[in-house]
């Protein structure tokens, strides 16, 4: 494979390789904005490379690579004892399974209760030597959970609380102003994480493989500052990181940390993979260019994991021989292979996509504790949901506080 058809192989797999009429529309790699029209029929490229040399350039290598992901299914057809052979392209789709998909989403609600209830049924009550007696802090976290997996106000969501306290869920029913009051206490971000562990333990047969990835929340708070580049006052809303580990399966989440906007990417890969360690065993973990550095591959290998993780346009050899230089050298002989897995990643912005398209991509919380612990009850919540997918789906059985877990 020479130069060209590995920077071919790199298109392919990262950018977005339209087709319009007979032709397909290749981004330029640079990354101005350009795209190439390739002809597979007549083996034509408008790049400066095909125009200046008349041979097959990267962009037509890229459009071969497409063509090969596709399925060839070839029909015969007879006439007049003559043999056609038709060969049509059917593009690789998975199937869906949709009386589990179906049978998951109609019963959802009441199994997100029930789950709910079991998890947070062993919460550790905190000790409370003064004051008036606080609400159960199981009940709470039920409350603010629920009330995050409701998408509504605090208010509009008092209805579906009473119903649940009828239920005997919780054990006093609480006002909306206190489901508010709890997300504002730092000590509940503690409890929502150790649930969130706890959640993705019943999937821990299924998942070895893993993604590791960081996504913005907005807020309803803003920040103004004066731009001094167009002379007046500027505006915009706030918002929080949330860096999460997932399966590439079930797309359940490990570990997730909770960052300011400022906070780089790349410094919380070796808390997720430390915390997902724990307990899951790991095979493989891919992230992208942002996590690529000597200490995040360090942690992994030190760890018996093999990392996937993409390296930047500018990276050269090292002389030293030790993990970066290896899965350099890897990338390098097997860019084909190493990209297969390492777009498994692609499942942790699905991860993203799941929790912002059903609890909402942004905060109602003012403070930056309660949005924290906001954000985390979304996650908690989409943790949940994945179990009951995959009670229907894969068979499982969601057991929590086993003993030996932590």
């Amino acid at each position: 494979m020479n130069a060209r058809e590995q920077k071919a192989l790199e298109i392919a797999a990262k950018s977005k390789i339209g087709r319009k009429g007979g032709k397909w529309l290749v981004p330029s790699q640079t990354g101005n904005g350009l795209r190439y029209q390739v002809d597979a029929l007549v083996q034509h490229c408008t790049c400066p490379d095909y125009e200046t040399r008349g041979q097959s350039c990267k962009h037509m290598f890229a459009v071969e690579y497409v063509i090969e992901r596709e399925r060839s299914v070839t029909q015969t057809v007879s006439a007049d004892s003559t043999t056609t052979t038709v060969t049509e392209t059917v593009k690789l789709r998975y199937k869906q399974m949709w009386p589990a998909y179906n049978s998951a989403q109609t019963n959802e609600k009441a199994m997100f209760l029930s789950l709910l209830y079991e998890l947070c049924a062993g919460v550790d009550e905190p000790i409370q030597t003064m004051g008036r007696p606080r609400l159960s802090m199981a009940d709470m976290i039920f409350a603010s959970a629920f009330k995050v997996y409701s998408t509504v106000s605090a208010r509009r969501f008092m209805t579906d609380l009473k119903d649940a306290f009828a239920r005997r869920y919780i054990a006093k029913l609480p006002c909306y102003n206190s489901i508010i009051g709890y997300l504002e206490k730092p000590e509940l971000t503690a409890y929502l994480k150790q649930l969130i562990t706890q959640s993705s333990l019943p999937l821990k047969s299924i998942e070895t493989d893993f993604a590791v990835d960081a996504s913005g929340f907005s807020t309803a708070t803003y920040s103004r500052w004066f731009s001094a580049k167009y002379g007046k006052e500027m505006d915009a809303h706030d918002w929080i990181k949330v860096h999460l580990m997932c399966g590439v399966k079930t797309n359940v989440v490990t570990s997730v940390e909770i960052s300011g906007p400022s906070v780089h990417d790349t410094n919380m890969f070796a808390p997720l993979v430390n915390a997902t360690a724990k307990n899951f065993d790991i095979a493989e973990v891919s992230a992208d260019k942002a996590y690529s550095n000597k200490a995040n591959l360090t942690v992994a290998e030190n760890k018996g994991i093999k990392p996937y993780i993409d390296f930047r346009k500018n990276t050269k050899p090292t002389g030293k021989v030790d993990v970066w230089h290896r899965m350099f050298h890897y990338y390098q002989m097997n860019r084909e292979e190493f990209y297969q897995r390492y777009h498994k990643r692609s499942n942790v912005e699905s991860t993203f996509s799941m929790i912002k398209a059903k609890f909402g991509g942004y905060l109602r919380s003012k403070t930056f504790t309660a949005q924290a612990n906001e954000a985390l009850c979304k996650i908690l919540s989409h943790n949940l949901c994945c179990l009951i997918q995959s009670a229907y789906e894969l068979g499982t059985e969601a057991t929590f506080w086993e003993a030996g877990l932590e």
